[in-house]
């Protein structure tokens, strides 16, 4: 895909959080795109070519707006310059969190102005985690989300499960009424589509002529219907770097959600994995930290939910103690849960993004960061993944990786 002044990046992910921005770029790896997380929305100059031409920058961007984490109105504004800026992309995705968490409809709204885009189809459906929209309705394992765990989020509960609610002026399409869709995006406005698999996704996507007539808006099902159409299969080989086999990782889990407590709990049946609950002192924890021998290492908030401040509080201070861990060498893999947390330590340690290298589960990116140090990270999303998954994360990273050669 070329950008639509030749210099932009072909595709632009907006998130307004980082395991969003990873769930959203992670598809586009799959199938034959470079791939970065940015940290932060501040645009980026095109490349230049030896002849002095500007050439377009390749691959996929995915921007964690970090937008979930501030209030309506400031989260709006940061979302429309991020389009703005964004505009010239072939292909503009802002993702939602497929249980309607955050400013959804302020962001949806303000994302749509700045884009430019002729209309703006809304599809939040994620099939592969039980979650789809049914008639405009979203649901989580057959129960609509505004009665599910979500609607008890400390920071976002979720209060509307419909849809056309949250967007009046929308019009509905189902799954059987895809056809109408070029008609709909001719006539511009807001377009929410109702899918209950990755089979309706891929036909919403493909009812669409013109991809860049539209602002897609989605969470990682539609991202990955999108890459699914815009697979790039012809061009050089590419080698695709790996990382080092783990020797002493570290799970770090700042998320309270239900999912993520039983896959740590999972974990910790394990011999060989040892960890501490983060307190009032940091100093303390690394101290504590320091003193285990096991060959993994866990690293996580109390189990109770809490305040949006007192979460902030708990990150800082798990970014603290990863920063002296890996400063120390006694660490060199992260695997972090939690879109909050995973932003906070990768900032504490001076990282400005993270080049991702592929999607080992869905939820779960993972790649290099950009700056210092260059250890191996996975990222995960909270409330994604059975009981097992922190297990098979935790032996992923500490098993080699044959280099792949990738043809894109």
């Amino acid at each position: 895909m070329a950008s639509r002044n030749g210099a932009g990046p072909d595709i632009v992910i907006l998130a307004d959080d980082l395991t969003s921005a990873g769930d959203g770029a992670a598809p586009f790896r799959r199938t034959g795109h470079e791939a970065r997380i940015l940290l932060s929305a501040t645009p980026r100059a095109p490349r230049h070519v030896p002849s002095g031409r500007t050439a377009p920058v390749p691959g996929v961007r995915a921007i964690d707006l970090g937008s979930r984490l501030l209030a309506e109105e400031a989260a709006a504004t940061c979302t429309e310059r991020a389009a703005r800026l964004s505009a010239d992309a072939a292909l503009l995705l802002k993702t939602v969190d497929s249980t309607l968490r955050g400013h959804v409809a302020a962001e949806v709204r303000a994302a749509w102005a700045g884009s430019g885009r002729r209309a703006v189809i809304i599809a939040p459906a994620f099939p592969a985690e039980g979650r789809v929209t049914v008639d405009a309705v979203q649901y989580v394992r057959g129960v609509p989300v505004h009665e599910s765990d979500f609607a008890r989020d400390p920071a976002h509960p979720v209060r509307c499960a419909d849809l056309t609610e949250l967007f009046p002026e929308a019009v509905a399409v189902g799954p059987d009424r895809v056809a109408d869709l070029p008609a709909r995006v001719g006539d511009g406005g807001p377009i929410v589509c109702s899918a209950a698999s990755d089979a309706d996704l891929d036909r919403l996507v493909a009812a669409v002529p013109h991809l860049d007539d539209v602002l897609w808006v989605g969470s990682p099902g539609l991202a990955a219907a999108l890459a699914r159409r815009c697979a790039r299969r012809s061009g050089a080989g590419v080698t695709v770097p790996v990382p080092v086999p783990a020797r002493r990782p570290l799970i770090v889990v700042g998320s309270a959600n239900p999912a993520t407590r039983r896959q740590l709990a999972a974990l910790h049946d394990r011999a060989d994995v040892r960890g501490v609950t983060i307190g009032d002192d940091p100093d303390a924890t690394v101290r504590a930290l320091r003193d285990l021998t096991a060959p993994v290492l866990t690293l996580r908030t109390p189990d109770e939910r809490r305040t949006p401040t007192t979460a902030r509080a708990l990150a800082r201070s798990l970014a603290t103690v990863v920063r002296t861990l890996t400063g120390e060498g006694l660490v060199d893999a992260l695997v972090v849960t939690g879109g909050e947390t995973a932003a906070t330590v990768l900032r504490s340690l001076g990282v400005t993004g993270v080049d991702l290298l592929d999607e080992p589960e869905p939820g779960v990116a993972r790649g290099t960061p950009l700056g210092a140090p260059r250890v191996p990270v996975l990222i995960k999303a909270g409330g994604f993944g059975d009981d097992g998954l922190l297990l098979r994360l935790c032996d992923l990273v500490r098993q080699p990786l044959a280099p792949r050669q990738e043809h894109i």
